[in-house]
């Protein structure tokens, strides 16, 4: 196999025009030079220089070679770059799992700011529950995963304990009622849920544990709730308590269209979302630093805007 240090040599022979120049281009002697360009005459089993008494030139074999050589010179002048990109985050690719209503605002957010500062990082975007994003991000299938818990649902703690994800909160999420506008608690702005017993329900499908949260929260409150219909897209939610059919638990982030409803605060200490991100802490991927950056900086606007909405 051909050594790249000799046919950088040869290259800068080529360049040069003798050992001497080639040598204090190389910053090495020249009889080092002289040596490398022995070694590679030899190993190839042909003469790529003609030695004359005060000059030399290249064999129709050594202007081959050289050509050969500068086009490896260009390629590992483009890998380093390409390397130097990759290790300074601005360039790779970075995968990102999150849940349905973080892409209605924080996600767009962190990633416009991200994207204007790396535009040549690939992103690539898997949309799911927590859990069901969990183990892409454990096997390295997802840099990082914008996530939520519940307090009725914790799994936070459990993840910690495995030693794989790590998971930075950055706020609470409050849950809204959504009611028909002409429903009996229509005027209010602040509702217990023991209030809804009796309601008919638009609720949602279970998490990890497979028990939805709404049922955690009425049973503790000696009730069962009268479940409609389940969906996970809080558009059909709101679209069916709209349509008068039944009354519904909703996060803020995933209220994009209240028109036609009417949307009342929970008293309830313990129905709220925790809003974070999961990462692996053997990523190496610094893409991902950055990516926390904006993430960080777009949480912070929106804790904002809810705490002045929903306080």
């Amino acid at each position: 196999m051909l050594n790249s240090a000799r046919l950088l040599v040869l290259l800068e022979i080529a360049r040069r025009g003798t050992i001497v120049a080639a040598a204090q281009s190389l910053h090495l002697s020249p009889s080092a030079v002289s040596h490398q360009l022995a070694r590679l005459e030899q190993e190839l089993g042909v003469a790529l220089v003609e030695r004359q008494p005060q000059s030399l030139r290249l064999t129709p074999a050594g202007v081959r070679l050289a050509e050969h050589a500068q086009a490896i010179a260009d390629l590992m002048a483009v890998a380093q770059d390409d390397l130097r990109a990759h290790s300074e985050g601005t360039a790779g690719v970075l995968r990102l799992g999150f849940f349905a209503s973080a892409g209605l605002d924080l996600l767009p957010r962190a990633l416009t700011a991200f994207s204007a500062r790396h535009p040549q990082v690939e992103l690539e975007l898997i949309m799911g529950q927590p859990h069901e994003l969990l183990p892409d991000l454990e096997a390295g299938r997802l840099d990082a995963a914008v996530v939520f818990e519940h307090p009725l649902d914790p799994w936070i703690r459990q993840a910690g304990r495995q030693g794989v994800a790590e998971v930075e909160l950055y706020f609470d999420e409050p849950q809204l009622v959504i009611v028909p506008l002409r429903h009996r608690l229509g005027r209010r702005s602040l509702v217990r849920l023991a209030e809804l017993d009796g309601e008919s329900w638009i609720g949602t499908h279970g998490g990890s544990t497979g028990e939805p949260v709404l049922e955690r929260a009425c049973a503790a409150e000696g009730f069962r709730p009268r479940v409609r219909c389940r969906s996970d897209h809080y558009q059909v939610t709101i679209n069916l308590a709209r349509a008068g059919m039944g009354v519904a638990l909703i996060p803020a982030l995933g209220l994009a269209d209240s028109a036609g409803v009417h949307v009342c605060r929970l008293d309830h200490p313990q129905l709220h979302r925790r809003i974070g991100v999961a990462t692996r802490a053997t990523n190496r991927n610094p893409a991902v630093r950055a990516f926390l950056t904006e993430l960080r900086a777009a949480a912070g606007e929106v804790r904002s805007l809810l705490e002045l909405q929903w306080s």
